[in-house]
C-alpha cells in the first residue's frame, strides 16, 4: 500500500467538522482488504453533528494496539496557491487540508498495518469530530467499544507532535482546558447622576484583577505552570455619556495535572461572587489534564523513532488539547505524528519523505506492541 497515494485520497475529501461519508468510503476501502472488521456509525444532531466515526478492528488474539486519530479538519480558509482538496504534490511536498492534522498520519497507520507481520489484535479509532466540539467523536467511539468488547492494552495517537524534525517529540499528557464566563448585571444610568445607577465594569475589573494576581501553581517534573486568561471583555454600550447595565468577561484555563477543571469553575465563582454577589458564573470543562508516567509505551515508541531517524525523541505534555484527553482512560496513551509547521495554516504540507518514515516507524511501534509479552 502506497501510503501517499492513500494521503491523497484523504486530502482530496473536503471533510469540515463536523465529517461524514466520502472521507470514511476511502478509509474503509483501505481498510478492509487488510483484514478489518469495520464499523461506521453515525451519531449526533445539529448544530455538532451529525458526525461519522470508525471503529476498525483486525482481531488477532494477544496484546491490542489501538491508533486514533480524525480526518475532520479544519476550515482552509482564503489564498491557497492550489485548491485545499487537491492533495497536489510540488517540490516533495504534499498539499491539502489536513496534510499534517492528521490525515498523512492516519495513511501512515493504515500503511504500517498492512506490511505487519506479529500476532496480535490492530485496531483503528478514527473520529470526524477531534476539530469541533469533541461532542459525538472519541467519546462515542468509547461508548462504542464498551458495547462490543473492545479492550485495548496501548494506545497511540497519530497528532502532529513533532516540532523541527519528524519524531523530535513524543507527548505523554496533555494539560487540561476549561472556558468560564462571567456575568455582572449592573443598573444603566447617565454618568452625571452616578448615585442612580450601578456601574459593572468597576466590579468586573477588579474580578478580572483578584483572578490574574492568583498563582495557580508553578507547575512540575512534566508540567508548566497552570495559566488563567481572559479572552473577551464585552460591555455593548454605544453611547459616552450611558452607565452600561451589564458586563461581562471570558476566560480559559490551562491547566496541569495538580488542578481539576469543576474546581477552577467553582475558584472563579467565589472570587466574582465576592465582588458581585449577583454576578452569574458558568464553566465548560473540555478536557481535564492527564499524564501517561514514562514507561513501556513511551519507550516502544521512542526506539522505533530512534532505529528509524536517529533522534532521541523528547517527552513533551506541551501544546493544546487532544483526543488523548479521553482515551487515556481506557489505557496507556501516548501521541507521536508528523511535523505541525503548517497545521491549521493556509497551503499545509507534509514532506512526502515524512509520509515513507512515519509508516516505518508506526510499523516499528506495532512489531514492539505486539511482541511484548
Amino acid at each position: 500500500m502506497d501510503v501517499v497515494e492513500l494521503t491523497r485520497a484523504l486530502l482530496r475529501c473536503n471533510s469540515v467538522t463536523p465529517a461524514r461519508g466520502a472521507v470514511f468510503d476511502v478509509l474503509e476501502s483501505a481498510l478492509s482488504p487488510l483484514g478489518f472488521a469495520v464499523d461506521r456509525f453515525v451519531v449526533g444532531e445539529a448544530p455538532d453533528g451529525p458526525v461519522e466515526n470508525i471503529l476498525a478492528v483486525r482481531d488477532g488474539g494477544g496484546r491490542h494496539l489501538s491508533f486514533a486519530g480524525h480526518v475532520d479538519v479544519v476550515p482552509p480558509g482564503e489564498g491557497w496557491a492550489a485548491s485545499p482538496w487537491s492533495g497536489e504534490e510540488r517540490g516533495g511536498l504534499l498539499y491539502g487540508r489536513g496534510a499534517v492534522d492528521m490525515k498523512g498520519a492516519v495513511a501512515a497507520f493504515v500503511a504500517a498495518c498492512a506490511r505487519a507481520q506479529a500476532s496480535g489484535t490492530l485496531s483503528l479509532l478514527i473520529t470526524g469530530d477531534e476539530e469541533g466540539p469533541a461532542t459525538y467523536g472519541t467519546r462515542a467511539l468509547i461508548d462504542r467499544m464498551a458495547a462490543t468488547g473492545v479492550h485495548p492494552d496501548l494506545c497511540l495517537v497519530g497528532e502532529p507532535t513533532s516540532v523541527d524534525r519528524l519524531g523530535d517529540t513524543i507527548k505523554i499528557g496533555r494539560r487540561g482546558s476549561v472556558n468560564i464566563w462571567v456575568e455582572v448585571p449592573g443598573g444603566q444610568g447617565h454618568v452625571a447622576y452616578p448615585h442612580l445607577a450601578d456601574n459593572p465594569i468597576t466590579r468586573l475589573v477588579a474580578i478580572l484583577a483578584e483572578l490574574d494576581a492568583i498563582e495557580l501553581d508553578r507547575g512540575n517534573d512534566w508540567f508548566q505552570p497552570s495559566n488563567l486568561e481572559v479572552t473577551d471583555l464585552h460591555v455593548g454600550n454605544g453611547a459616552h455619556n450611558v452607565i452600561p447595565g451589564q458586563a461581562s468577561a471570558r476566560l480559559s484555563i490551562r491547566f496541569n495535572d495538580e488542578q481539576r477543571g469543576d474546581a477552577l469553575i467553582e475558584r472563579v465563582r467565589a472570587v466574582a461572587l465576592a465582588h458581585a454577589p449577583d454576578a452569574h458564573v458558568r464553566g465548560r470543562v473540555s478536557g481535564e489534564a492527564f499524564l501517561t508516567q514514562p514507561g513501556r509505551l513511551s519507550s516502544l515508541v521512542a526506539q522505533a523513532v530512534t532505529e528509524r531517524t536517529g533522534l532521541v525523541p523528547e517527552l513533551s505534555t506541551t501544546g493544546g488539547t487532544s483526543d488523548a484527553r479521553f482515551l487515556s482512560r481506557l489505557c496507556p496513551t501516548v501521541e507521536l505524528g508528523l511535523v505541525n509547521a503548517t497545521m491549521h495554516q493556509v497551503d499545509e504540507a507534509v514532506a512526502v519523505e515524512d509520509l515513507y518514515v512515519l509508516t516505518d516507524i508506526y510499523a516499528g511501534v506495532i512489531s514492539r506492541a505486539l511482541a511484548e509479552e
